[in-house]
């Protein structure tokens, strides 16, 4: 068997006592020694510290590094201004999905791309192929000379702070700045997130990787923060419905069947996957996907089938699904037929041979309160 590869945080995954797991190849922890719900939980109530190295990292400079990256993409950066980070699917002719990316613009003509892991490989040679077309712009994969740190939860600004002299607060949403001193370290902090929770992620140097883990850890210990592993990370993106490649999104299902239309953009001009997605938006989506509450006991599982009220009749599948610890239910994300997608609509999800009954509900499932401002 292959090696698995290492983070630049691997000796804190086994310093912490997490429990490594092969994740895509990568040495990563499915858990710490508090547990997946205690991590979830505190996440959501105080703050959680995830490695995120693993992910993919593309710098976009040149002559024509918007041009490129419009033409890759389906939603307009182009209106984003330097310091901002837009979210968007990466689609095939076809409208499938390739990925879904965050693009971070750092100049006039620089971007940094975020992508998943495990599509790092195909996103590159994708890209690569449509960089042809643009001669004078390049790209470089700055996956393996980067480090990426997720601070999550509602004291990850009050913790980052201790750490840097920049004023947090003045990075919004979706924004990001580049050279932020951080525990004496150079660095790029960007505030998305993949929890439903306010943080911040921070890109460094691998060598400087392990020191700015154990401040981030040190500022935080009295605020209750701990290290978090892959399955509350996932337990967490589920209940606030953010989406997961291979799950929600892939080759066969497009942006608009799975809730995410108003990342696709008409009006910024060609890009690969528009047609079959303007054809698809003209005619009628014939699925989407929908959020579901078991009636009945079970939790539905990514693959289960979901079937008719009545049972009889297997309808769809569920991309993901699992006991949601802060809010208590069995929920899940499925693909069903239009009609069927209604919230109220019955249905039932096939659980070890039994048809178990369910209903279609609102997502996201869970919204965290933002404070209100004075």
């Amino acid at each position: 068997m292959a090696e698995l590869k290492k983070t630049p945080l691997y000796d804190m995954h086994v310093k912490y006592g997490g429990n490594v797991v092969d994740f895509g190849g990568w040495a990563l922890s499915v858990h710490f020694p508090t547990g997946i719900i205690n991590e979830h939980k505190t996440t959501r109530e105080r703050a959680g510290l995830f490695d995120v190295s693993h992910m993919g990292e593309f710098r976009v400079k040149g002559k024509d590094p918007l041009g490129f990256i419009q033409k890759c993409v389906v939603n307009d950066i182009g209106k984003g201004v330097i310091g901002q980070c837009i979210y968007s699917p990466l689609c095939y002719p076809s409208g499938g999905a390739v990925d879904d990316l965050i693009t971070y613009r750092l100049g006039e003509k620089e971007w940094l791309i975020v992508v998943n892991a495990a599509n790092m490989e195909k996103d590159w040679a994708w890209m690569s192929d449509v960089l042809k077309g643009f001669p004078g712009t390049t790209m470089v994969n700055e996956s393996y000379d980067t480090a990426e740190l997720a601070l999550q939860g509602p004291r990850a600004e009050e913790i980052l702070q201790k750490l840097t002299q920049t004023d947090l607060k003045s990075i919004g949403y979706y924004h990001c700045r580049d050279n932020v001193t951080v525990a004496g370290s150079k660095t790029l902090v960007s505030r998305t997130g993949y929890t439903g929770e306010d943080g911040f992620e921070v890109f460094s140097a691998p060598q400087d990787a392990i020191a700015l883990w154990e401040a981030m850890m040190t500022a935080g210990k009295p605020l209750g923060l701990i290290p978090i592993g892959l399955g509350a990370r996932d337990t967490l993106r589920f209940e606030a419905c953010m989406p997961l490649y291979g799950q929600e999104l892939d080759a066969e299902r497009t942006p608009l069947e799975a809730g995410l239309g108003r990342f696709v953009s008409f009006d910024k001009g060609d890009y690969i996957g528009r047609e079959a997605l303007w054809a698809q938006k003209e005619k009628g989506l014939q699925r989407k996907l929908v959020g579901i509450e078991m009636v009945g006991r079970g939790i539905p599982r990514h693959g289960y089938p979901v079937l008719d009220a009545e049972g009889k009749k297997e309808i769809g599948y569920v991309t993901t699904g699992s006991y949601c610890p802060s809010l208590e239910r069995n929920l899940g994300c499925a693909y069903v037929p239009t009609a069927m997608a209604q919230v109220g609509q019955k249905l039932s999800v096939g659980i070890r041979g039994k048809a178990v009954e369910a209903v279609v509900v609102k997502k996201p499932f869970y919204k965290r309160v933002r404070p209100t401002k004075a």
